[in-house]
């Protein structure tokens, strides 16, 4: 993922805020707020090849959890695909991509949490290895409702 897809990213994101079900966030972030704070070495976009525009269909990123060493190798992330473009693996290529760059990296667990109501980023993450740790139950608000959060994690089978 590089500046060149900014845009394309920001709209995907844009789109999922809108749908209501994967962030609580109300609005997208400027391109140089998103990429100050995702980490460099672990974004990744899967492009349409069927598509001579070679547009974005989906994106990945991590953040750090802490700056404390004790959690160097944990980062929280978020996976996000065009409504268009879902129901066809790219969300499950997206994960085996980062997943395989974090654990070179020497990360040990990849962390997220998911509105209970997300079902399909639930079963794309329990399909990649990731599993339920524990529900957050109204943890924060979005457009004045209470929602939960469902906390998942895959501890890498490689990074001891």
């Amino acid at each position: 993922m590089t500046a060149e897809h900014a845009d394309e990213v920001l709209a995907i994101y844009r789109q999922d805020i809108e749908e209501g079900d994967s962030t609580f966030e109300t609005a997208a972030p400027s391109w140089e707020e998103f990429d100050r704070a995702k980490l460099p070495r672990h974004r990744h976009v899967a492009l349409d090849t069927l598509d001579a525009s070679g547009r974005v269909l989906g994106w990945v990123a991590a953040t750090r959890v802490s700056n404390r060493g004790a959690y160097a190798g944990v980062v929280e992330h978020s996976v996000y695909v065009r409504p268009d473009a879902r129901g066809r693996g790219i969300g499950r290529a997206l994960l085996d991509a980062f997943i395989t760059s974090t654990e070179a990296a020497g990360i040990w667990t990849i962390q997220s949490g998911v509105f209970p109501e997300n079902t399909g980023s639930l079963a794309l993450h329990r399909a990649a290895g990731f599993r339920v740790i524990g529900t957050r139950e109204r943890v924060g608000r979005r457009h004045g409702a209470w929602r939960d959060v469902v906390l998942i994690e895959r501890r890498s089978q490689v990074v001891s």
